[in-house]
This record gives structure tokens, sequence and C-alpha cells, in this order.
């Protein structure tokens, strides 16, 4: 690992920690488009190393100020955690299946119209 790939990774967990704790978004947005512009990783790459990061609990202190202010629904976020194991593992079994570059289209396609509809939705 030389210097300049050192630092896009502190630069990648700096911007998706940051970006996470105030935008809730991280991984996707964030993570993959820069691992595959700055480290010129595949699609299949930055999805796996993604979730490979989150893996951990890497966002527990920032859930925890949220937690602290009253902001999050316990109830809900366990039935989430539950259904996205089960959600996650069928997923990535498809995802590694498609052609790296269907896959991209696709990632894009899904990034574009939550854009799109974030921006316009009231």
């Amino acid at each position: 690992m030389n210097v300049s790939v050192f630092v896009s990774l502190i630069l990648i967990g700096a911007l998706a920690g940051f970006f996470s704790g105030t935008l809730g978004i991280g991984g996707s947005v964030i993570m993959i488009p820069l691992m595959l512009l700055w480290l010129n990783f595949t699609q299949h790459q930055a999805q796996g190393t993604s979730l490979a990061v989150l893996a951990v609990p890497v966002t527990f202190f920032a859930a925890y100020n949220y937690y602290q202010e009253g902001h999050v629904n316990w109830k809900y976020a366990v039935i989430i955690a539950v259904t996205f194991i089960i959600g996650g593992y069928l997923g990535s079994k498809l995802a590694i299946s498609i052609h790296q570059g269907v896959l991209k289209k696709i990632f894009g396609g899904v990034l574009l119209i939550v854009a799109i509809k974030m921006i316009l939705g009231k």
C-alpha cells in the first residue's frame, strides 16, 4: 500500500463517517463511488468492502448521539436490522452473479432515482 492509497482510505473513511453522522449516508453514497474513482475498485470490490466496513459497529457513537436526543426508534431499528441481514445475504448472492458493468449501471440508476425523488419530492 502506497501513501496515495493510504491517504485515499483515510479520506474515504472520514468523509463516509462525517456524512453518515450528518445525513445518515455513507456506505453506498460515499464509500462506493470514492472506491471506484480513487482506488480503481471494481463495482463488486467496492460493494464488498463497503459492507465489510459496516460489519463492525462503526456507527455506534453516531447512533448514540441521536438516541440521547430521543431520535431513535429501537423497535423499528431492530426489525429493519434483522430483515437487513436477510436482504443483504440474498442481495449479495444475486449481485455477485451480475456482470460488473450492469451492476454499476443499476447502482447509478438507483442513486439517480433516489436523488431525483429527494430533490423533487415533498
